[in-house]
């Protein structure tokens, strides 16, 4: 008999607490391992993938869920349930609405971080350290589209009929 079971004279066991089966083979966890758990000594499940706790009763994400994301089983499925403005499988990506252009990057819901010469919510309107003149226009970083009869990189140089 194993697990300090008792051997008796008709041969059969009497299992110690926590072990069952003919030879007391078999560890018992109490309550019963759920999800498909495997039960290795007395109050100790392996549990599959997905699912974690003494008893695999809690749903568990490889690697966690971030950014307030919550971990849930659905239809068997464990996955992350993204707060709102978050995506990703464990909601690490932020979602900007507005999108972000110019190489720029979404970095928290409805945040972009514009790389050098772009400003604005979707990183769309152009700087232009020296202001276009005569109603000319920053079309991108320190460019001007001028209006005309004017030129040059201000605007400023007028031309002649």
């Amino acid at each position: 008999c194993r697990h300090g079971g008792l051997c008796l004279a008709d041969g059969s066991c009497l299992c110690s607490k926590g072990y069952e089966g003919e030879r007391c083979q078999h560890a018992t966890c109490y309550p019963k391992c759920k999800n498909g758990g495997e039960c290795l000594q007395p109050g100790k499940c392996r549990c599959p993938p997905g699912y974690g706790g003494r008893y695999c009763h809690k749903v568990s994400c490889e690697g966690g869920c971030q950014n307030g994301g919550e971990c849930v089983s659905v239809n068997g499925v464990v996955k992350c349930l993204c707060a709102s403005g978050w995506t990703g499988s464990r909601c690490q990506e932020a979602i900007c609405p507005q999108g972000c252009r110019n190489n720029g990057a979404c970095v928290a819901p409805g945040i972009c971080s514009c790389p050098a010469g772009w400003v604005g919510r979707a990183c769309h309107l152009a700087v232009c350290k020296l202001p276009c003149q005569h109603g000319g226009k920053c079309i991108a970083p320190n460019v001007c589209r001028c209006r005309l009869p004017y030129s040059g990189p201000q605007c400023t140089k007028k031309r002649k009929e």
